[in-house]
């Protein structure tokens, strides 16, 4: 009896974390709305056992490089001006004067470092292969090979090269080769111009202009920051210093700092401003009815370098590992495109999108797809799991040992599935 209550008690608690909306969620911990910029949360749950008999022998990775600066120069510039503007002319409050001293501190530690990988970042790629290699120590035994590539964006080669250092501290005979080159853009970042054109369309713009009416209210936090409420009105351009100034709150977790500018937002503004980018992330990355669920598609060739190397490897049999460094840019249509969970499902109703569809829990700073593959001796069924941030996912495929699934069966779904959109 007394166990059967335990176990009541556990499931009532799942459902009701699985009960709680994005607001609740966001409420209980603001650095969520952070969204892209929301810094790697280590994860805690274990790893299903595999069948018996199987071993993991090959990894096949899609990475984020981890937390970063800010990339855009008027990330800091914009709010930087406009609020020394108003303190030349007396018009800032104490509060306003406040949040201006901590924008011109955060501007000066992003001085010449835009868009750089913070030492964050890299503790979270070490991390991030220190449980790779503990998960999986089949995989990278004796001098397996590792071919790790990243895009030739800085910020991913030193994320590729934390992770590398990591795994060969962990095992010096492993066998790593490290490679950023052009050559590899085509499925490590690809331009996909067609589905880009579509992504920025009118009708895009349009929705995503209409949501932003509903729920962009800098109102009040005008009124915090000025002392004169028509200067506000002839001089700023509020909507965007409060887009600006979130921005600016939320990376401040890429950081190693006590800085802080989320006490300036209320829990109100932090959802409403999360559920503006959550949208953009969808319209154009993922599979909205708005871009006819064609987003995703932005990296078929990356799926299909995933499936082509597996081919290579599990003829090969050999333990090793494919490891790949890249942006959210990339890894979110991945996702969508995969169907893994329920990210690769199409929601017509903007206003409820935040109850179905969480960016922050797919593209999180050092956000990672894993592919593991696992062989039994004498038995040719290979079995894979995919892991979303090291968590383990549901795939769109039929199982009978979930979370593994026969390999013939995935593989067969994906190229059929790349087939059909290539003849479209």
């Amino acid at each position: 009896m007394k166990k059967l209550t335990s176990v009541l008690v556990l499931l009532l608690l799942v459902l009701t974390v699985q009960a709680q909306t994005a607001r609740e969620e966001i409420g209980a911990n603001r650095y969520l709305s952070g969204n892209n910029y929301y810094a790697y949360p280590a994860p805690t749950a274990k790893q299903t056992a595999a069948p018996k008999g199987y071993e993991p022998f090959y990894i096949s990775t899609y990475m984020r490089h981890g937390s970063r600066y800010l990339i855009d120069p008027n990330d800091y510039r914009f709010p930087k001006q406009t609020l020394l503007k108003a303190d030349s002319l007396n018009k800032l409050t104490p509060t306003g004067k406040n949040t201006l001293e901590l924008v011109l501190r955060m501007a000066d530690m992003a001085e010449g470092r835009l868009g750089e990988l913070t030492p964050l970042g890299a503790r979270q790629h070490r991390g991030i292969a220190k449980r790779m290699y503990t998960n999986f120590p089949q995989i990278f035994a004796d001098s397996t090979e590792v071919d790790a590539r990243s895009t030739v964006v800085i910020r991913c080669i030193l994320s590729m090269t934390s992770e590398c250092l990591q795994l060969q501290a962990m095992n010096p005979q492993l066998r790593i080769k490290n490679d950023a080159s052009h050559h590899d853009m085509y499925y490590m970042n690809p331009p996909a111009k067609e589905l880009s054109k579509l992504s920025k369309s009118d009708k895009v713009k349009e929705v995503q202009k209409d949501f932003e009416a509903k729920h962009v209210h800098p109102e009040r936090l005008m009124k915090v920051l000025f002392t004169d409420v028509e200067y506000v009105k002839s001089n700023v351009d509020a909507a965007r210093l409060m887009k600006r100034l979130f921005d600016l709150a939320c990376n401040m977790q890429s950081h190693d700092t006590d800085m802080e500018l989320y006490p300036f937002f209320t829990d109100e503004e932090c959802y409403d401003l999360w559920s503006c980018n959550n949208l953009y992330w969808y319209l154009t990355h993922a599979a909205s009815p708005v871009t006819n669920g064609l987003m995703p598609y932005r990296e078929a060739e990356l799926l299909r370098n995933i499936l082509d190397m597996a081919d290579v490897a599990l003829k090969e049999g050999k333990n090793q590992a494919t490891l790949r460094f890249g942006h959210e840019s990339c890894l979110l249509p991945l996702v969508a495109l995969l169907e893994l969970n329920h990210y690769g499902e199409s929601y017509s109703d903007v206003e409820k999108l935040s109850e179905q569809w969480r960016a922050y829990d797919i593209f999180p700073m050092a956000c990672n797809v894993q592919f593991v593959f696992f062989h039994k001796k004498g038995n040719n069924d290979i079995l894979v799991k995919v892991l979303l941030n090291e968590k383990e996912t549901k795939l769109p495929v039929k199982t009978d040992i979930a979370p593994y699934y026969h390999w013939k069966d995935v593989e067969s779904y994906y190229r059929e599935k790349l087939d059909k959109y290539q003849r479209m």
